[in-house]
């Protein structure tokens, strides 16, 4: 007997969701959006089996529900559902970026004898909307759980089960580690790549050509100042305790810094930049982390004319798809003046190997 699968948000994550899920023949995927265009966009490019057209309606034929909304229509959406009429052993869960908020607003649901577990698939792209779901999206990407504490097994090991499809890493870990942690490596990282861009705009009001300059390491550094900003200010909003007990310890460490470069002991210095290589060096490459990221490839081309068009030829005759394509004007800290980024890391490295075989250029992985 098949599965049916409610979710509710039809964007990429819920898109991608849903198409990660319908690899698996014994589950039906019902679908709902508030934008009727992407609803039927959905249906008519088979993301999902069916189109919902109440949600209250459809929720009640469900054995899992999945909210792909920001957190505050989440939050609104679980308050309505407390009062709808739902299989018996129905799981609900959903997939925001902050872990908190929700569970305090599921405590409702769990009085009244609603399972629900806390998700976050930790996995994104460059672009957005239906348009740009894709049933690899989660693959190899953490998916973390944030269930109640006495959560039982059975109704975790059938989330699990069913999230397996999608070739995620399911993961268990409490809302209040999940909100600290994602505050570490991917909120956080966010206020510190905007108050970079706010600093280099004001010094560019005194010297116009800072910004020329900024085409490297800078922009490389602050590209997610380019994401959302009407989702970051929400997630700043509902991790705001968390980020200000990292905005404290990042003043604290800029002192330190500071206090560094006032002492100007040279050997101090540089035990501070091996120390941070070091630990970077570490980081795990062949993961899919808490931020969206992109698989940059450097490769150091002649200066002749038609180079480019070369390359990206050897990518297109061997099928390979990429998302970026940019070259970098000042060679400070960076390996290659061009730079292509890929969806997958498996697409860097079948670019590799087709560069390698067509070319003599040598290509880099920062």
């Amino acid at each position: 007997m098949k599965q049916t699968v409610f979710i509710i948000g039809l964007g990429l994550i819920g898109g991608s969701l849903a198409l990660g899920l319908k690899r698996n023949n014994d589950v039906k995927v019902i679908g709902y959006d508030a934008n009727t265009h992407a609803l039927r966009t959905a249906k008519r490019i088979g993301v999902i089996d069916e189109m919902a057209v109440y949600m209250k309606d459809a929720a009640g034929f469900a054995d899992i529900i999945i909210f792909a909304t920001p957190v505050n229509e989440t939050i609104r959406l679980m308050n309505e559902l407390a009062s709808w009429k739902l299989k018996e052993q129905v799981i609900v869960t959903d997939t925001g970026s902050t872990k908190n908020e929700i569970m305090k607003a599921a405590v409702t649901l769990k009085e009244q004898g609603i399972t629900f577990i806390g998700g976050h698939p930790m996995a994104g792209s460059h672009k957005s909307g239906i348009e740009a779901a894709r049933a690899h999206l989660f693959e190899n990407a953490y998916y973390l759980l944030t269930p109640f504490p006495n959560e039982s097994k059975d109704n975790m090991n059938r989330l699990s089960s069913l999230l397996g499809v999608t070739k995620a890493k399911v993961v268990q870990v409490s809302a209040e580690e999940h909100d600290h942690m994602t505050a570490v490596v991917s909120h956080f990282p966010h206020l510190v790549a905007a108050s970079l861009v706010h600093q280099l705009a004001v010094e560019n009001e005194q010297f116009p050509f800072t910004k020329q300059l900024a085409a490297g390491g800078f922009r490389d550094l602050t590209r997610i100042a380019s994401s959302n900003p009407i989702m970051w200010r929400d997630i700043t909003l509902q991790n705001r305790y968390e980020l200000s007990n990292q905005l404290q310890a990042w003043i604290d460490e800029m002192i330190k810094l500071q206090n560094l470069l006032l002492q100007s002991d040279a050997e101090d210095i540089e035990t501070y930049f091996r120390t941070a290589k070091k630990v970077r060096d570490e980081l795990p490459i062949n993961e899919q982390g808490a931020m969206f990221a992109v698989y940059d490839l450097y490769v150091d081309v002649p200066d002749y004319p038609g180079v480019i068009s070369e390359i990206t030829g050897y990518l297109a005759k061997d099928r390979i798809s990429i998302t970026n394509l940019r070259i970098v004007e000042t060679r400070v800290d960076v390996f290659g003046i061009l730079v292509i980024s890929f969806q997958t890391m498996e697409d860097r490295a079948k670019a590799v190997e087709c560069i390698a075989k067509n070319t003599t250029f040598e290509t880099y992985i920062s």
